[in-house]
């Protein structure tokens, strides 16, 4: 495909920020506000634009996200980029110096939620479609987007789904449009995670008789868990993290007069190719079998596994890290590869065996925060690194 054929970055970034305004000003808190609305404004511009798109729908029926797809004239692989449309919540609205779903423009920045995570950069890949679909024809393969609307719940509903959908083409690989121009995600920790439920005789407080209680024998497995010995970082694998184990909440409990018979904690592993799920799952029920056996009680400590994903690390020449890679340095930026602490939805597509990205877009502030808000000057340079990046995979 001739790319002298496509439009010039700076005159589609109007339209981009446009787009994007629109999106903001359409509130989508994942699992607070109807995303209809949002997705609303999507299939308006995309029907404009003449882009075959479809509702996306999990197994409940409920909407969980919008796919694009441009099919090439030629065979070859197919390619995804990802942006969610949903978003955090505000938190305290009175705390921001601007209202959260603002999208106004102040000193080059675009504000309110949703700017940074990541309605800049699904409004952008729609452009990026738009620019595409015309010279179809001479494409390899095809280029579908997912806009999610499932993101923030941690469900990543549009992801399974466009997955499990029979009518789309599995992707070969994606690119997930989150912002931050110094780096490129190519791998992160998985996760094991798990809930755990310990038991104890319930007694009143004031009781003559002492109560071992659920609190006190959950504490105990808390200070297990925090002592537990974790291997460091494995430097034969190349994989440049240690596993992490973390319990993230505790609940139990209600007034002051019962000592409760039940609390239940969150735990949360980042495992990593040398620590993996098993080795997660071995290490907590060796400390639930300690507590067990040293604070006996009535019924024995339970485990209910909540997630498991995969670590994943591409390297810096295998797809689509390298079209991404190659083309940012092309556009003049010097951007590196990062193994992330923090899992994404790179994790949940390394377990599908499909390669992925996360990360490349504007400089930003405020990402789940306050005052959330999208640095334009930087616009062009990302969507012709994007734009370039796409051309290249798709053109083999």
């Amino acid at each position: 495909m001739n790319r002298d054929s496509q439009p010039p970055a700076e005159s589609r970034t109007a339209s981009v920020v446009a787009l994007a305004q629109h999106l903001i000003r359409h509130p989508s808190r994942a699992g607070i506000d109807d995303y209809g609305p949002v997705l609303g404004v999507l299939e308006e511009w995309l029907t404009a634009h003449r882009l075959p798109h479809r509702r996306l729908h999990d197994s409940a029926g409920s909407v969980v996200g919008l796919l694009v797809e441009v099919a090439g004239g030629r065979p070859g692989p197919w390619w995804t980029l990802d942006a969610c449309v949903d978003t955090a919540p505000y938190g305290d609205e009175t705390a921001w110096s601007f209202p959260p779903e603002s999208g106004g423009i102040v000193d080059g920045w675009l504000l309110g939620r949703g700017s940074a995570d990541s309605k800049l950069a699904a409004a952008l890949f729609c452009h990026i479609a738009a620019d595409l679909a015309p010279h179809a024809g001479t494409l390899r393969g095809g280029l579908a987007v997912l806009l999610d609307v499932d993101e923030h719940t941690g469900g990543f509903g549009g992801a399974r789904a466009y997955l499990a959908d029979p009518h789309a083409a599995r992707p070969a690989g994606v690119m997930i449009g989150y912002p931050g121009m110094d780096e490129v995600v190519v791998g992160g920790r998985g996760l094991w995670r798990a809930t755990i439920s310990v038991h104890a005789p319930a007694g009143h407080s004031g009781s003559r008789k002492s109560v071992v209680g659920a609190i006190s024998r959950a504490a105990h497995l808390v200070r297990l868990l925090d002592e537990a010995q974790l291997p460091g970082v494995d430097v034969d694998s190349g994989f440049p993290l240690s596993p992490k184990l973390s319990v993230t909440a505790f609940h139990s409990g209600q007034g002051y007069s019962v000592t409760p018979d039940r609390a239940d904690l969150n735990v949360d592993v980042r495992t990593t190719p040398g620590f993996g799920a098993e080795d997660a799952e071995a290490l907590v029920r060796g400390a639930v079998s300690a507590l067990d056996m040293e604070v006996p009680a009535p019924a024995p400590t339970r485990i209910a596994l909540v997630a498991s994903w995969p670590p994943f690390r591409l390297t810096e020449d295998e797809q689509p890290a390298a079209a991404l890679l190659t083309a940012a340095a092309e556009a003049g930026l010097t951007v590196r590869a990062k193994t992330a602490g923090p899992s994404n939805i790179g994790n949940l597509l390394a377990g599908e065996g499909i390669p992925a990205t996360a990360g490349f877009g504007v400089p930003y502030q405020g990402l789940h925060g306050t005052d959330e808000c999208a640095h334009l000057a930087e616009l062009p340079t990302v969507y012709t690194t994007y734009r370039q990046a796409v051309l290249d995979l798709l053109d083999g």
